[in-house]
């Protein structure tokens, strides 16, 4: 199966409509029916269906369609990371959320500048779903992940520091107050509790604007108390499951500028761990 192939194929069922799908790619209709025709038989399984008065994915056409995206975006990726492995001067670039990095990362990078396998560093602070996907598109080389809110899967990685858990709120909010609060006071609180509710928000500032409104509350990491707005406050959550921060990295990555900016970060964690205030 050829890469051309599977982007026919995938034009096609994103379209479910050869004209539009040939139109999207340039070429005439009958040629890419012909190329689909030449798949399908190769295969031995219909992949449409195209009775009736419109074109539908058949069963084995749902499978190909998610392992063709796959393998398009691995493509893709590759294209990336070998275009930017390829420039003068190599570059490392790590992606984070604002406030993700449990405290690590300056200490990281100033420890990374002396190492002699280090590069020049790139931070990009971007929204929780976008440091997953750079990494798979080949536009990050790591990124600090949170587990088990994320998902791993496709890459390697290194726990890094484990921390427990703060809930998010308004100052006025009835809870605000206490000490500390459990899990089943959330619970039993009106106002819906994000992750669990709204679990679709990604962005930072969305959530918080929401949490400053008096629309929700969140449960996240004690480190986001660092980073907090003024309007809002943290309040521990004594039962919280606890998040670790992970660097992440694509599976069987071979950069040493890579191994050892990770192998920097685990280093300064150790310490941060063993020190007083860690």
């Amino acid at each position: 199966m050829e890469t051309r192939e599977l982007v026919y194929f995938a034009a096609v069922a994103e379209e479910l409509h050869f004209g539009r799908a040939a139109e999207r790619l340039g070429m005439a209709q009958p040629p890419l029916s012909r190329a689909i025709q030449k798949l399908e038989r190769r295969l031995g399984v219909a992949l449409f269906d195209r009775s009736g008065r419109g074109v539908s994915l058949t069963p084995a056409g749902e499978v190909l369609a998610r392992e063709a995206a796959k393998v398009l975006d691995a493509v893709a990726a590759a294209t990336v990371r070998t275009q930017r492995a390829g420039r003068p001067e190599p570059r490392l670039v790590v992606a984070l959320k604002g406030g993700g990095d449990g405290g690590l990362l300056p200490d990281v990078l100033a420890a990374y500048r002396a190492h002699p396998e280090a590069v020049e560093v790139d931070v990009v602070v971007c929204a929780v779903a976008e440091r997953a996907r750079m990494l798979r598109d080949g536009t990050a080389d790591v990124a600090f992940l949170h587990t088990p809110y994320e998902d791993l899967t496709g890459f390697d990685s290194e726990p890094l520091r484990e921390e427990g858990s703060v809930a998010i709120m308004h100052p006025d909010h009835a809870l605000a107050g206490r000490p500390f609060l459990r899990l089943a006071d959330l619970d039993a609180d009106p106002t819906p509790c994000w992750p669990g509710a709204h679990p679709d928000i990604g962005d930072a500032a969305t959530l918080m604007q929401l949490i400053a409104l008096g629309r929700l509350v969140a449960v996240a990491p004690v480190s986001v108390s660092d980073y907090l707005r003024r309007d809002l406050v943290a309040v521990p959550v004594v039962d919280g499951v606890p998040t670790t921060v992970v660097l992440a990295w694509p599976e069987l990555t071979r950069s040493r500028a890579l191994a050892a900016f990770v192998d920097t970060a685990a280093t300064v964690a150790r310490r941060h761990a063993c020190s007083p205030a860690g």
